[in-house]
């Protein structure tokens, strides 16, 4: 007895999903791959500079494309040295920032680990590819650390540091399509963060205390977010890049995408696939 047309769109239908599914997780996984580590930093995407209690600067400070700000505190010393471009001092929406940095925190301290760096806690020298590095206590850079993104416009770099971090070198980024230095590296630290003299860093810094810049003309493709404790700056330039947001729904697009791509063309890969 011949099949119904209902039964038969089933069960086209049927042997289509898996392929259906197949060819979506192929187009969407680099995407859902990127995201998973991703952190996501809200409403302190607004700010280049933001601190807990203070920000002290005592030389001439170029910070690019963010605003400045302190909660709870409300001081901020030598302002007059701060040159501000694309950005501006904002205490009221600090409070909210730094409700997103603390849930940024948390996300960071808690993503699982790609390599576990804490016999080994000199970055310097080291070329690491997109993924999420632990050091149950201190990291030191000096020399160059070399972030490979493979080529990858989504690549994330997370560095979980137990206490704190010290630096006297430079980060620098290679084959990454997106031309924004900075963007998706973060940097989790669990007490304070030091960068020192010459120092050519990128990166958002997000301590659980406090940051501080040396004199010495520091460069940073990056934030400086402090949760509980002072920013200290002395002739440093801040360029925070653009914001950069969890792509999930983009991903969840393209996986749908696929579906309805094999819907609509199932018999020419199932030809295809005998």
């Amino acid at each position: 007895m011949k099949e119904t047309f209902l039964v038969m769109a089933l069960r086209n239908a049927a042997k289509r999903i898996p392929l259906g599914l197949g060819f979506a997780l192929a187009v969407a996984f680099p995407h859902l791959n990127a995201t998973a580590n991703e952190v996501n930093l809200g409403a302190a995407n607004n700010y280049a500079v933001l601190a807990g209690t203070t920000i002290t600067d005592t030389g001439s400070t170029t910070i690019k494309n963010g605003n400045i700000g302190v909660s709870p505190g409300s001081a901020i010393t030598g302002l007059g040295y701060i040159t501000l471009s694309g950005g501006a001092v904002d205490m009221a929406d600090a409070a909210g920032a730094q409700l997103a940095l603390a849930a940024a925190y948390t996300t960071a301290a808690g993503l699982a680990v790609t390599e576990d760096l804490t016999s080994t806690p000199e970055l310097g020298g080291l070329t690491l590819t997109p993924g999420v590095y632990h050091f149950s206590s201190s990291a030191d850079l000096t020399g160059t650390l070399t972030l490979n993104d493979l080529g990858n416009p989504d690549a994330v770099f997370v560095f979980q540091i137990g206490t704190s971090l010290t630096t006297a070198g430079a980060v620098v980024t290679i084959n990454d399509p997106s031309s924004t230095p900075g963007t998706s590296v973060f940097w989790q630290v669990g007490s304070s963060a030091t960068l020192g003299t010459a120092t050519a860093f990128e990166g958002n810094i997000l301590a659980a205390d406090s940051i501080t810049l040396v004199t010495g003309s520091t460069d940073l493709d990056g934030r400086l977010l402090a949760e509980t404790g002072a920013v200290t700056l002395d002739t440093d330039t801040i360029t925070a890049p653009p914001a950069e947001v969890p792509d999930t729904g983009s991903a969840l697009l393209l996986l749908g995408a696929g579906l309805a791509a094999l819907f609509a063309f199932g018999r020419r890969f199932s030809a295809l696939l005998g």
